[in-house]
């Protein structure tokens, strides 16, 4: 047992460092550079508000209630008779809900008010995610996806990936697109940053995907080293899977492998197997990963077919990963996985299929209902979008009187000091 706690404390860590600082790396060199600050801002933030909001009433909300659909918030109030030995378990589905809110700050990149953003995560939590949270992961008899649907969901494909790329989309059409988009080529500023943010990514998801491990009574050490191995392979080989087909469709549409092309790869491999971690073999693994970077390479050209400004893509990615992954369990799965379910591949017939569809449309319609109420609350009160000017500007210096990068100081000085020499010589001359 002790070992474990090691493993947890550990997994947690790793699920932490997602957000900050690799989401914030990955989403920060993908923006441009008047923007980067605010974007990398987006993620702490989120990590501060919602992980206090968590410890306060999100633990209750999401594994409280046995045998409920929603639960009380005030149950287990501030942890309110949560044993200190499980707060380790607390901080980890922490990390969860801090994750799911940042990831949706790539799609309203350059526009979102901070403000806005400050009272949206709050109200996005509480309402949406700490909801779908009950539903997923404590997994009763009486909870619309895990149980009543039977949708399997090993790390959140639902809960966070679906989640967060439909409330993401929602936000994109409520604000509008950027002045200049689509015209104005609006290209990452560095990549070098992006590309570390999404290793880093990499890393952390190990926590977010073998971490999800469920050590419960009558777990003995051969179980466990069997489920952590499987999920640690199938974490690792689809996301090499996802890069290849995402390059290859990239290469096939526009000529080029690129390194925003590979990093997005990895992102959407992990995403497309994190609900699938523990459900399918490593051939399953790798089918997945595959056709998830494939899709996913081609799907964020849809912002430019249909007209709506995904800043960073989390649609073309987390949406259309989140829901992939959580499809094909239906197809791939097998009986000696974490479900016990046979997909269509290995006999299962359409049954598991079937379920699995049926989770991710409640998913998207509980998240879209409920986050178009939130974004409408928003927009009609404080309003959700940057003035024209200062968005033109840069949301860096409007929002919080900073620039990332001092580019003219040494110029300035320069300038000066050839000002002031001159001045002197010219006086002397004078003289």
């Amino acid at each position: 047992m002790d070992g474990y706690y090691a493993f947890m404390l550990v997994a947690t860590a790793f699920v932490l460092m997602m957000t900050v600082p690799a989401l914030a790396l990955f989403y920060g060199g993908m923006s441009r550079s008047k923007s980067v600050l605010n974007m990398m801002m987006m993620s702490f933030v989120a990590a501060a508000i919602v992980g206090i909001l968590y410890v306060a009433v999100g633990w209750s909300m999401g594994f409280g209630g046995e045998g409920t659909l929603f639960a009380n918030p005030f149950e287990l109030f501030w942890l309110d008779g949560v044993t200190t030995d499980n707060y380790v378990y607390v901080m980890f589905q922490m990390t969860f809900a801090i994750i799911t809110a940042a990831l949706i700050s790539g799609a309203v990149a350059d526009r979102l008010k901070f403000s806005a953003w400050v009272v949206f995560l709050p109200l996005w939590a509480l309402i949406v995610y700490f909801p779908m949270a009950h539903m997923v992961f404590s997994c009763t008899d009486d909870s619309l996806i895990c149980g009543r649907i039977g949708a399997q969901d090993y790390a959140g494909g639902t809960a966070v990936h679906i989640n967060a790329g439909v409330a993401a989309l929602v936000l994109v059409l409520l604000l509008g697109k950027r002045i200049g988009w689509p015209k104005e080529q609006m290209r990452p500023h560095n990549l070098t940053l992006t590309m570390l943010g999404a290793g880093m990514l990499w890393l952390g998801w190990y926590g977010f995907n073998v971490g999800s491990i469920v050590f419960a009574d009558g777990y003995n050490d051969a179980q466990f080293f069997s489920e952590t191995g499987r999920t640690f392979a199938n974490t690792t080989l689809a996301t090499f899977a996802a890069i290849l087909g995402w390059l290859l469709v990239e290469r096939l549409m526009h000529g080029k492998a690129t390194s925003l092309g590979a990093a997005s790869g990895i992102v959407a491999g992990l995403v497309a197997i994190t609900p699938a971690a523990g459900a399918v073999d490593i051939g399953g693994a790798v089918a997945i990963g595959a056709i998830a970077g494939a899709l996913c390479a081609w799907a964020v050209g849809w912002k430019y077919r249909l007209g709506y400004d995904d800043s960073l893509d989390v649609v073309g990615v987390h949406l259309v990963g989140g829901i992939v992954g959580t499809v094909l369990i239906g197809v791939f799965s097998t009986a000696d996985g974490a479900g016990g379910v046979d997909g269509l591949l290995h006999g299962g017939g359409f049954g598991s299929l079937g379920a699995q569809s049926l989770g991710v449309l409640v998913a998207v319609v509980y998240s879209g209902v409920l986050t178009t109420v939130i974004g409408l609350g928003i927009k009609y009160t404080i309003g959700l979008r940057l003035d024209a000017e200062d968005e033109v500007n840069g949301i860096d210096l409007a929002a919080h009187g900073e620039s990332a990068y001092d580019l003219h100081s040494g110029t300035s000085g320069g300038s000066s000091l050839l000002a002031a020499a001159t001045s002197t010589k010219t006086e002397g001359a004078n003289a």
